[in-house]
């Protein structure tokens, strides 16, 4: 499978600047493969330690600060060879040992020679602590569930994908293309990101193995619940969890805590909250109530939505079966347009480096979908999940802030087309908003 972090690890490598990496993402979505396929195709060597599957390694870390001494230590344990340079060192499941993830800082001040990676599938827990990691010594990156393009990549679909990255004009998809794309797009809301799953479709053509997978992936996640270091957060954490889709399944998706459990409060959930948006399993959008520059600066910290890392994950949490691939649109109706929200947000947060938000007023209600910040503009963004394209929430945008709102964009079923301050992105496409809309402040 091709993963397009690839490039950015390559970018890494060869920085004059690199620091010892961190690369950050839930379990399951891929950190250890990339980092040794990474290891693999641009490195002589790859030295690997797993601080899950072997304990005493971390007693390398906790005895002295020394990097020749761990490095040896290592060495003479595992039989591994090291050489400056050209072997990739990586350390992974390293976040139940702050003494491995400390230790980065030395590998950056007294040896930049060796390359070093870190991953695990807590990471985020433990870099919520303040003493968990050396500020300014390492490099932090971020893998996420396979986007759309590199699930085409996976399923075969190379020339869909030239395609998309040769449009430089804002012109209708032709239906040779359209077509297969929408019906592409309709399999990845089942199969979602997830690399196991997506293999298990798009090389094994099985579809009650994939739910196997995802199934599977999700119960791992709750597992990992427990791990909370206060016991009594576990069941809340797994009841936040659990109602997400309920949550996604309301009209408007504004996260509501007595959905959790009758009677809830937020200041008894705020920490079972946090730690699913430190384990980067759930996304929390903030409402904003302008515009504006720097787009946090304007967050609700009262109203927000929560997400889940995976359309995929999302769609076999909310028990909607595989069939729906054979039900035309009915995949984008159903659940209310949730998947399409999801499936939209995903595909921004890899372009875009400000987390998007959310806009809405009430009496009457109106709703956008997504604020994003690109560069120094605020565009805001609506999710269409079928090929209704009214757009009222998106009209009241424009009337309250037009002075400031060079672009709008709308994610539907429809084609790829600028009307005006509108432009429809095909959802097919959102992997491509950042280059569409640059194409669109071009034309306008």
């Amino acid at each position: 499978m091709e993963r397009f972090i690839l490039s950015e690890l390559i970018k890494w490598k060869e920085s004059k600047y690199r620091k010892p990496l961190i690369l950050k993402g839930v379990r399951q979505v891929g950190k250890t493969w990339i980092l040794k396929e990474f290891g693999r195709r641009y490195y002589e060597g790859i030295a690997y330690f797993n601080f899950d599957e072997n304990l005493e390694y971390r007693q390398f870390f906790e005895m002295t600060k020394d990097v020749s001494r761990i490095l040896q230590n290592l060495i003479f344990a595992s039989g591994q060879k090291i050489t400056p340079e050209k072997t990739l060192i990586i350390f992974d499941e390293a976040q139940d040992c702050p003494a491995v993830i400390n230790s980065l800082k030395y590998f950056c001040e007294n040896a930049p020679e060796y390359h070093v990676a870190c991953a695990g599938s807590l990471l985020g827990i433990a870099l919520a602590k303040p003493s968990s990691f050396p500020v300014g010594k390492v490099d932090f990156m971020q893998i996420r569930p396979m986007t759309f393009s590199e699930f085409l990549l996976a399923n075969g679909d190379d020339k869909l994908v030239d395609y998309l990255n040769c449009v430089e004009v804002l012109a209708p998809i032709p239906d040779a293309f359209f077509n297969p794309l929408y019906e592409k797009l309709k399999m990845y809301f089942v199969t979602g990101g997830m690399p196991e799953a997506v293999k298990m479709w798009t090389q094994e053509r099985d579809i009650e193995a994939m739910q196997t997978v995802l199934s599977n992936i999700i119960g791992a996640y709750e597992r990992d619940f427990a791990k909370h270091p206060d016991v009594r957060e576990f069941p809340k954490i797994s009841l936040i969890w659990k109602s997400i889709p309920a949550q996604l399944a309301k009209e408007h998706r504004k996260f509501i805590y007595n959905v959790v459990k009758e009677g809830a409060r937020a200041r008894e959930y705020e920490d079972a909250l946090q730690w699913l948006v430190d384990a980067q399993l759930v996304s929390k959008i903030y409402r904003s109530s302008v515009p504006g520059l720097p787009i946090s600066a304007y967050d609700d910290l009262t109203s927000f939505k929560l997400y889940l890392v995976d359309v995929g994950l999302l769609r076999r949490l909310a028990m909607l079966a595989p069939s729906a691939f054979a039900e035309g649109n009915r995949l984008f109706t159903e659940f209310k347009g949730a998947l399409s929200e999801n499936y939209a947000l995903q595909a921004l947060q890899n372009q875009f480096e400000a987390t998007p938000r959310y806009w809405s007023v009430l009496n009457p209600s109106y709703e956008v979908d997504f604020l994003i910040q690109r560069e120094n503009d605020v565009f805001p963004v609506e999710v269409k999940a079928e090929d209704n394209l009214e757009s009222k929430s998106l009209r009241k945008f424009k009337e309250k802030f037009g002075d400031r709102i060079k672009l709008r964009i709308r994610f539907s079923l429809a084609n790829l087309k600028l009307d005006g301050d509108l432009l429809n992105i095909p959802l097919f496409m959102a992997d491509y908003a950042d280059k569409l809309i640059g194409l669109a402040l071009g034309q306008k």
